[in-house]
């Protein structure tokens, strides 16, 4: 287990950089075509749109993700996962005793607005 931290970064020159935003999960399906078991989710983020992504989320069920609020980092480069293009990065911890790259998700405790900004 890695016990040291990264180097010290500026907030300016990352976390402002990066565009994380809230979204309600609208549908969860399986997704074939990955490497790994995933699930293919599409989310909500309000005035940005609604956006896919890839996530080994498979520690839930599709019932327990759907109608969900999480976490997305939109402005990332999109990228390919199997035949499925993941436009934002949904944010989570790896999932307790799950390999590794099984997550489960940050939410919302509140009611939060949809596409809202996370600093």
């Amino acid at each position: 287990m890695a016990t040291e931290l990264k180097p010290i970064v500026s907030k300016e020159n990352t976390l402002d950089l990066l565009d994380i935003r809230i979204g309600r999960v609208v549908t969860v399906e399986i997704e074939a075509s990955a490497p790994k078991k995933s699930y293919k989710i599409t989310a909500d983020f309000g005035k940005f749109g609604v956006k896919t992504t890839v996530a080994r989320l498979v520690n839930h069920t599709v019932e327990e993700l759907k109608d969900q609020l999480i976490i997305g980092v939109l402005n990332f480069e999109r990228r390919n996962v199997g035949t499925t293009v993941s436009e934002f990065l949904l944010l989570g911890p790896q999932f307790p005793k799950a390999d590794s790259g099984e997550a489960s998700f940050l939410t919302m405790p509140v009611q939060a607005k949809i596409g809202g900004k996370i600093f």
